[in-house]
């Protein structure tokens, strides 16, 4: 397969009626993202491709239409173009399938092919169990991965029949299985069975409760940074700041979603991101839509960023410390241009860390990030 040939799976947007017939001024990104309206863009500097998905059914067959993807496009495009250095291309929407597992198969595919090309991709709209498309293109390439998850809820209740409420048990106990470490972000303890915590905890994955996660919130960047697979439900933000979330008013406030999408725009590492969960017809004022457009500005802004980044080998450009806790020699590298930290595990491989695993180390602790990644190695 080859970039021409997933435009059978794809439906080309209308720029006309995206802006209303108004057009868009030279500063908006709306005249700067390579989109595909009459002719398929040329994607080949492209930072990120934005990939629409309509496939609601997972969250149940009354979702049969939506034009979701549409209702953030029609936000995004209208905000002011501050990145200069980091290009966008917009692929349109992923046709609907006859089944569920037909959509599935779709996105697959076209992730797939614009993940070959190296291309960055942003899935948005769908239902949150377009996740195991996203993650199928991972398994179809046979390739190991650490995914985090920001969600409200722990998708693994076996007793819906819904994909959108149980397809983490595909995710994470399928196989053959090709995650190696799983973060899930943000959940909100009333929502989720005690026993649950503790079998993911048996899998040596970690979950994080929400309001731990915003007492510090820099504390998630490195896990964002270490992974593969980014997946984002938005009832995991508040009502108040999304409102087409009407599964909980409590959650993250719009400023830290964004947040959190910019930590995955400065992952190395990431090449697939997905936003989900969008029900336009809950939205009020299109405020949830305008939401998840400046999700998706501070995603630029955070590649913005790491584009001021260097290369780990590159050590002239990172201070160096070498300390001994618990008897393990290790080695912590914080970057002079961004502030960010590294750490080297057993195996002498580099994983991301923050400021708090050193801080630690220095006092002959044990960082327990580095205590999970020796128990899962």
């Amino acid at each position: 397969m080859s970039v021409e040939t997933i435009i059978d799976f794809l439906e080309p947007i209308s720029l006309a009626q995206l802006s209303n017939d108004e057009g868009y001024k030279d500063t908006q990104l709306g005249r700067h993202i390579a989109s595909y309206d009459e002719f398929f863009p040329d994607i080949s500097n492209a930072d990120i491709v934005l990939v629409g998905c309509n496939e609601m059914r997972g969250a149940g067959l009354q979702y049969e239409h939506s034009d979701a993807a549409n209702a953030v496009r029609k936000a995004f495009y209208k905000l002011f173009h501050w990145h200069n250095d980091v290009q966008v291309a917009d692929v349109g929407n992923v046709k609907k399938g006859a089944t569920l597992q037909d959509s599935y198969a779709a996105v697959k595919a076209v992730v797939s092919e614009l993940i070959e090309h190296k291309k960055r991709v942003v899935i948005i709209g769908g239902s949150h169990d377009i996740t195991l498309a996203q993650y199928g293109v991972y398994v179809a390439n046979e390739k190991i991965i650490e995914a985090a998850c920001i969600d409200a809820k722990i998708d693994l209740n076996m007793d819906s029949v819904l994909p959108e409420e149980n397809f983490l048990m595909e995710l994470l106990t399928g196989e053959p299985n090709f995650i190696r470490h799983y973060n899930h972000i943000g959940f909100q303890s009333y929502f989720v069975h005690p026993h649950m915590l503790e079998t993911i905890d048996k899998l040596r994955f970690d979950c994080y409760r929400v309001g731990k996660v915003k007492e510090n919130l820099e504390e998630m960047e490195p896990n964002i940074r270490n992974a593969n697979l980014f997946s984002f439900d938005i009832s995991a933000i508040q009502h108040a700041h999304a409102p087409a979330n009407i599964s909980t008013p409590n959650g993250f406030t719009g400023e830290e979603a964004c947040t959190l999408m910019q930590y995955a725009g400065m992952s190395p590492n990431i090449s697939s991101i997905g936003i989900y969960g969008y029900h336009a017809e809950n939205d009020i004022h299109g405020l949830t839509a305008t939401q998840m457009a400046q999700m998706l500005w501070y995603l630029m802004d955070g590649i913005y960023k790491a584009k001021l980044e260097t290369s780990i080998e590159e050590r002239n450009n990172f201070n160096e410390f070498h300390l001994v806790f618990a008897d393990f020699e290790t080695v912590f590298l914080q970057s002079k241009r961004t502030g960010r930290w590294w750490m080297q595990t057993l195996d002498g491989k580099f994983i991301a860390c923050s400021k708090t695993d050193y801080l630690l180390a220095s006092n002959n602790e044990i960082p327990e990030r580095w205590m999970r990644n020796a128990e899962r190695n």
